[in-house]
């Protein structure tokens, strides 16, 4: 099968080709550079010019495919309300490539979306609209695209993670450097999913070869680690102090960080494995942590 698969060269991305690739399928990667030209062509995949604000591009790429996996997303946080609604109309635009075919659309979105409230791990059954973050614009785009009669397919992530990267709690290493202390909100109760990023490549791949249409995915590998846990190593690694925050003083302190610390980030994975009998196998976010390389502590700012 030919897939074209945007965030090609990416974290996620760069790991889901060879998965791809050692299946048997064709991949069509998205780069916008040389490099990434190079990349791709050295990991056995074709390139394919494009951005993600080029949806003539991507519906280039598209057209040419059996299958599409869209992980790309612009991760600058300072700017996430344009970008969610970036990417709906990314999702929007290849859908309308797909329509009428049953070419499948792999949409990537986030855990905190299966969140109803209750306190509970976030479920994949669970679409809550009404979810604190912008992110809700691409599970919109998804089931609109859905219900014009694309096989929409979603998957959402956790915090995903190896020695180098660690999804947002990345952000939240930068910001700590920065500040001089790890903070935490109250008694650091909350927790977050996570996954390493192995296992999210293969799950990738299952959702593409036993997934079905309209079906939503947890690619999480833990359930919900202690974010008081998280916090605890990074100020071990970084040799700063531990530091618990009022509510009211966290916002001030995270900045757009606010909108997911302290905030229940757990997420189930139980049906998700039973569906496509993918069973996470990866080393756990905290031993990630404790395996990372910190580098030099930046002065307090």
């Amino acid at each position: 099968m030919r897939i074209f698969l945007t965030g090609a060269t990416g974290f996620v991305g760069s790991r889901i080709t060879p998965e791809l690739l050692a299946a048997g399928h064709e991949v069509v990667g998205l780069t916008r550079s040389e490099s990434g030209r190079h990349q791709l062509e050295a990991a056995g995949a074709r390139p394919h010019f494009g951005t993600i604000e080029d949806l003539e591009s991507l519906m280039g790429g598209a057209a040419q495919a059996e299958a599409v996996i869209h992980t790309a997303f612009d991760h600058d946080f300072a700017n996430y309300a344009a970008n969610c609604e970036k990417d709906r109309r990314v999702i929007t635009a290849l859908g309308g490539v797909l329509q009428g075919s049953d070419r499948p659309l792999i949409v990537t979105s986030a855990t905190v979306l299966g969140d109803s409230g209750d306190g509970e791990p976030a479920l994949e059954a669970v679409f809550n609209e009404g979810a604190p973050i912008p992110r809700v614009a691409t599970e919109q785009a998804a089931r609109a695209v859905l219900s014009s009669g694309v096989d929409v397919r979603i998957v959402r992530l956790p915090q995903v993670h190896d020695p180098v990267r660690q999804g947002l709690i990345t952000f939240y290493i930068d910001h700590a450097r920065a500040s001089g202390f790890v903070g935490y909100v109250g008694t650091g109760d909350d927790r977050w999913a996570a996954a390493h990023v192995g296992d999210v490549a293969q799950m990738f791949a299952a959702t593409l070869e036993r997934g079905s249409r309209g079906e939503t995915y947890h690619a999480v590998g833990e359930r919900g680690v202690p974010f008081r846990q998280i916090a605890g190593a990074v100020a071990a690694d970084l040799d700063l102090p531990l530091v618990s925050l009022s509510p009211e003083e966290a916002e001030a302190h995270f900045g757009w960080l606010a909108l997911f610390i302290g905030r229940n980030g757990a997420a189930s994975n139980e049906w998700t494995k039973a569906r496509l009998g993918w069973e996470p196998r990866g080393p756990g976010l905290i031993a990630d942590l404790q395996a990372m390389d910190y580098g030099p502590v930046a002065p307090a700012t």
